[in-house]
């Protein structure tokens, strides 16, 4: 069992959380909530080891392995992407190689009965027990199948690890951490840079064969698929609950309810004794019941409410210009790279007011597919859109295309117009900026703030074909709402990229599936595409 005692984080004269206690055990599979800056990323840090708290301590057995997950990148190095993850077993290697290198000095040396040659035998059945009484493991294998699962092919194996983007590369991060089969493991935002195939994989791995978890991840449907356990942070205190996400989220609204009314009753009440104390302060006969209350109220500890989830703030598209019949006609598109086929002789009719999905692994061709519409790319083939679209476009890297130099007020009043340039502020509470906030410049915002940002100045802009492609991969549950609730209204066409299961489910009616150099159409949402893909795989099985 690994404990947290009583950890307090503090800063500039400002407390981010403190007497903070939890035990985390075996099997748990744990959730770690709440809002940005509430302090998860920190907590998970101190447990990790790579953070120190102002107060507290972390206690472990002595032999627990933690391994951690941050939002980092493997450092660059002249590795193969097998050689790499293989360093997962390298306390495994070094053993086998100590072990043979006293056997070979053993059998060279003379002096049977000297107290060295005794203290070797010592030290070579201890390294031996211990060598030995580790699970008997094929490495080669185990790499293989963690590789496989995250994605990567056979032939990416003996590739640089530098060939690869910075999402593959955490990739090669998890599935050494995966590897380790350590006693926790510790996931910041996981899923991010994981295609559909490969977070169902990961979920598998994390039910089935992890021994304790904890996980920050926006992906509502991950977190509801893996967690057994929820720990919120929020005003600077924790509250644990022994349930999933989904029933987490019932048992916090019942929580605020109680406190609502504990807090009221308590208002009520000092508002009473107060009136008391004003009516009888001079009032000799009642002086003792004065001072009795006076002493009441400084002792009273105030009840405190959670902070209000304003997500129901609502947010509208302005009516989309009238499109034609068919906003995308794709017939027998091909796109090459040398001598990489990314797709050939695809053919695709998307119809005004249709909301898909492009889904499929990395690498299969959704964001070339985007760039061919954007007319970013050439190919061989007909692609064709209809008269008077209008495309608002969401690029992965949308949010490195802002202006530093403006504030994030006038960001959004550059391109609001009519009734919703006096909503603004709210409009920027909604996705977490608040107060002073919109007076910051674009430049000195965190990648997150910066996603959210080019997202509001999309959504207010009259378009008839948007186009989105990874949109919720830095947002929070909080946010990802507001923005499904306003896709779902929009009356124009929407082409949505995303691995994200829970922010698809309801939105689309179709998926175009990207995989094995062709794009498969089909005719249901998503809950029906991935029942449908379950199925084929068993009927692969079975065949084999």
């Amino acid at each position: 069992m690994i404990t947290v005692n009583d950890l307090a984080v503090e800063f500039g004269g400002t407390t981010l959380f403190s007497d903070v206690t939890f035990a985390i055990n075996d099997m748990d599979r744990i959730a770690l909530m709440g809002k940005n800056g509430a302090g998860k990323s920190t907590l998970l840090k101190i447990i990790a080891g790579a953070n120190k708290p102002s107060r507290g301590s972390i206690s472990a057995p002595k032999e627990a392995v933690i391994a951690y997950l941050p939002q980092h990148l493997l450092v660059f190095d002249h590795l193969t992407v097998f050689e790499e993850t293989s360093k997962a077993f390298e306390e495994v290697f070094h053993l086998k190689h100590q072990i043979d290198l006293i056997n070979e000095e053993l059998t060279v040396r003379t002096d049977y009965e000297s107290d060295a040659y005794m203290k070797l035998i010592e030290k070579v059945s201890e390294l031996s027990e211990k060598f030995y009484a580790m699970e008997e493991v094929n490495y080669e294998a185990e790499v293989e199948k963690v590789l496989k699962g995250l994605g990567f092919e056979r032939e990416d194996f003996t590739r640089l690890t530098s060939e690869f983007s910075g999402g593959w590369r955490m990739r090669i991060e998890l599935a050494k951490i995966l590897l380790k089969k350590p006693d926790l493991i510790l996931l910041d935002e996981p899923t991010n840079h994981l295609d559909m195939e490969s977070i169902q994989w990961l979920e598998e791995f994390l039910t089935e064969s992890a021994k304790a978890v904890i996980v920050i991840s926006h992906d509502r449907a991950f977190v509801d698929n893996i967690t057994n356990r929820t720990i919120e942070v929020t005003m600077g205190r924790i509250y644990d609950y022994k349930a999933k996400y989904s029933h987490y989220l019932v048992l916090r609204q019942d929580r605020r309810q109680h406190q609502l009314k504990a807090y009221e009753e308590q208002r009520k009440m000092i508002a009473e004794t107060t009136e008391f104390i004003e009516r009888f302060k001079g009032t000799y006969s009642k002086t003792l019941q004065v001072q009795s209350r006076v002493k009441m109220l400084e002792k009273l500890v105030l009840v405190e409410v959670d902070e209000v989830d304003n997500s129901a703030l609502r947010l509208k598209f302005p009516p989309s210009p009238r499109s034609g019949q068919y906003p995308v006609v794709v017939e027998e598109l091909s796109k090459s790279y040398d001598n990489h086929v990314v797709f050939k002789d695809a053919n695709m009719v998307i119809e005004r007011g249709q909301k898909v999905a492009f889904v499929g692994k990395n690498g299969e061709g959704k964001s070339t597919m985007v760039k061919a519409m954007m007319g970013e790319i050439d190919f061989q083939g007909k692609l064709a859109l209809g008269h008077n679209v209008k495309i608002g476009y969401f690029a992965q890297n949308q949010a490195s295309l802002l202006d530093g130099e403006m504030t994030v007020f006038e960001t959004i009043d550059a391109i609001a117009e009519g009734d919703i340039r006096t909503k603004i502020k709210d409009i920027l509470g909604a996705f977490m900026f608040g107060g002073d906030d919109i007076q910051k410049k674009v430049k000195v915002l965190s990648g997150g703030e910066r996603t959210r940002l080019a997202l509001i100045k999309l959504l207010l802009e009259p378009v008839n074909l948007l186009i989105l492609d990874e949109p919720t991969n830095h947002l929070d549950m909080k946010t990802k709402d507001i923005i499904k609730e306003a896709l779902k209204d929009f009356d124009g066409t929407l082409i949505l990229v995303s691995h994200d299961r829970d922010f698809l489910d309801g939105l689309v009616e179709k998926v175009f599936e990207f995989g094995h150099k062709r794009i498969k159409e089909h005719f249901e949402d998503i809950k029906g595409f991935l029942a449908y893909k379950k199925m084929e795989h068993l009927r692969e099985i079975e065949k084999g």
